[in-house]
């Protein structure tokens, strides 16, 4: 993911420009990509990065009229307007579209980074003061990876530019490992790589002449957690307006934006408030191989409604073709918090960034609005991991249990998004800019403010209501569309019924794909010259790695874990892992959890422990 990479040191300067050298040099993954870096010998200051041709963060670093303010900067900002025109009126000139107001903004306001909005991380350094200090935004959304060692503090916006440097760091942490199998993410800003963590989220880290002097904090939950409950009515006005309010700076700038329409609500609440736009946005929606999923359909009648063009981006022959190519792929580009399957959303974002360099999408609203769990433990098949990882496995999810502790929000914003979410955001963000409105301030803000909102949600239809009313004010029409799930709609008498269709056929589709439960993976064999499952495969989603494990990608299942390698690593039962393929390849059993989860580790392992 574009991003900055740097060293903190008081080093020799060739040692350290030699290292941010090395570093810089992995974090350029497209042609594209622009490269810079900054130092300052004084302040012990080596800093670079990367950034995709046109973005918001490209033209680093940012300077103020007198030279002694430096600023490097990744990621995206969207701030209130009036914020530009107060530094205008204190005599500062920039560019009204770039991120070079952002350097003024810390030489004006003692409270930056905290007034800051968005995703990013960035180092301010002070030539007066020989210091600076290091930062990221309050979610930890634009992850930034440290390690602290003898010579100095090592930041990177992937962990690859460190292991780049200091090979040594190149071992698979145990308990981290154990959490990535239990709950597909590692949890407390730890990293799968030892001695490597992420920076907390709302950092603000001082250093001076080359040392890190305090490790602040400029933001905690708590400071929104203590606000006082709204009645529902009072409620619902205030997410409007801020929603309505803050929904257009999300669509500012001048790279082309393209809306990435699902069948669900919250794009469509994007939606219904995106008013006044100069021209049409396009529009598109991922597809399958079967049959037009629910997305699809749902996403080209509401691009109709707002009159924006809408294409699908299908993943089919072409991607399984790759299939090997791009699971590698994903699996190096995210520094290993995505899984193989992830491999798909590389491809189409891929195909995404030729439509437009910004991709609008509804990610984190049902969490935050409606405090859905997105993630939690998943017991692994019994046999195939030996005790040593079954017991770093029962410790994640003891970890896990705990965690809930505080505010619904607190857990959807502040532990589920930077630790489950950014991995696919990580990977998405090496081909495009991801914008959404659904962690702007304001609104994160005000959904702490929900009556009877401790508790995490894990049912889609609850707490759907500010959702639903937000689309219904913002335009009837799109709210007279049901969602994938049945919501919305005109309320009349067949509703109900095509809800409970809609809920058969996505239940049926999980049986039918990698949530098949054993005894219908048996009566499915016996039974597979009907092809039962075509009747459900793809109707609502778009990649069903069950039945591609089984068919299309059984040769590469096959040579990545029956390999020797594979078959030896030191938490895996070989003889099971054996029999877990040759059974699933079979089509018999379903182990499309387990042989993901292994496929993961194994090029885990080879791309970044056993390769240069």
């Amino acid at each position: 993911m574009p991003g900055l990479a740097g060293i903190i040191t008081k080093m020799p300067r060739g040692r350290a420009e030699a290292e941010l050298s090395r570093m810089l040099s992995t974090l350029r993954h497209e042609a594209s990509y622009s490269i810079g870096k900054w130092v300052d010998e004084d302040c012990g200051v080596y800093v670079g990065w990367s950034a995709r041709a046109g973005a918001f963060d490209q033209g680093m670093p940012l300077r103020n009229e007198r030279g002694d303010m430096v600023l490097a900067f990744a990621g995206e900002e969207y701030p209130d307007p009036e914020l530009r025109a107060q530094l205008k009126q204190r005599g500062h000139d920039f560019d009204p579209e770039g991120p070079s107001y952002l350097v003024h903004t810390a030489e004006e306001f003692a409270e930056f980074p905290k007034n800051l909005n968005g995703r990013f991380h960035g180092i301010l350094i002070d030539t007066k003061a020989s210091g600076g200090m290091l930062f990221n935004d309050r979610y930890g959304m634009q992850r930034l990876y440290i390690h602290e060692a003898p010579e100095g503090l090592y930041f990177a916006a992937e962990a690859k530019a460190i292991l780049a440097v200091l090979p040594e760091l190149r071992r698979i942490d145990e308990r981290s490992l154990g959490e990535f199998v239990s709950c597909s993410c590692v949890l407390e800003n730890r990293t799968l790589f030892q001695g490597i963590e992420a920076l907390p989220p709302g950092s603000a880290w001082r250093f001076q002449r080359g040392e890190v002097q305090s490790k602040s904090k400029y933001f905690l939950p708590s400071e929104w957690e203590d606000q006082g409950p709204l009645d529902p009515q009072e409620y619902y006005e205030q997410v409007r307006q801020v929603f309505s309010r803050n929904l257009p700076r999300y669509f500012d700038g001048p790279q082309r934006v393209a809306m990435s329409v699902t069948g669900g609500l919250d794009t469509r609440m994007i939606l219904a408030w995106a008013k006044n736009q100069s021209e049409p946005l396009p529009s598109y929606t991922f597809g399958g191989p079967y049959r037009e999923c629910g997305d699809v359909k749902i996403g080209r009648e509401v691009a109709q409604a707002c009159g924006m063009p809408h294409q699908v981006i299908p993943v089919g022959t072409e991607f399984l073709t790759q299939f090997a190519r791009y699971a590698e792929r994903a699996v190096f580009l995210s520094d290993g918090c995505v899984g193989v399957n992830r491999a798909a959303d590389l491809y189409v974002n891929e195909v995404a960034a030729k439509i437009a360099p910004v991709r609008m999408t509804g990610n984190y609203g049902s969490e935050i609005l409606r405090h859905l769990r997105a993630f939690k433990p998943v017991d692994p098949m019994p046999g195939v991991f030996l005790p040593e990882m079954l017991s770093q496995i029962e410790r994640a999810k003891q970890t896990y249990s705990g965690l809930f502790d505080g505010h619904a929000v607190s857990f959807t914003a502040f532990r589920q998004a930077p630790w489950y979410q950014y991995s696919l955001l990580s990977l998405e963000q090496t081909q495009l800019a991801v914008r959404s409105p659904f962690l702007d301030n304001d609104l994160v803000r005000t959904a702490f403010r929900k009556k009877n909102s401790g508790v995490v949600k894990s049912d889609l239809f609850e707490e759907s209501d500010e959702c639903t009313r937000l689309i219904a004010d913002g335009s009837p029409d799109l709210h007279r569309i049901p969602t994938d799930r049945g919501l919305g709609g005109d309320g009349n008498w067949t509703a109900a019924l095509q809800r409970a269709w809609l809920e058969f056929t996505f239940k049926a589709e999980y049986a039918y794909d990698y949530g098949m439960p054993q005894w219908l993976a048996r009566t499915d064999h016996a039974l597979s010259a009907f092809q039962l499952e075509r009747l459900f495969l793809g109707r609502h989603k778009f990649c069903h790695y069950r039945v591609w494990y089984r068919d299309q990608l059984a040769a590469y299942v096959r040579a990545v874990l029956l390999d020797d390698r594979s078959l030896s690593r030191p938490y895996v039962n070989g003889k099971a892992l054996e029999l877990m393929v040759k059974r699933h390849i079979k089509g018999d059993r379903n182990y499309t959890t387990e042989i993901t989860k292994l496929l993961t580790l194994e090029l885990i392992h080879r791309v970044f422990v056993e390769h240069d």
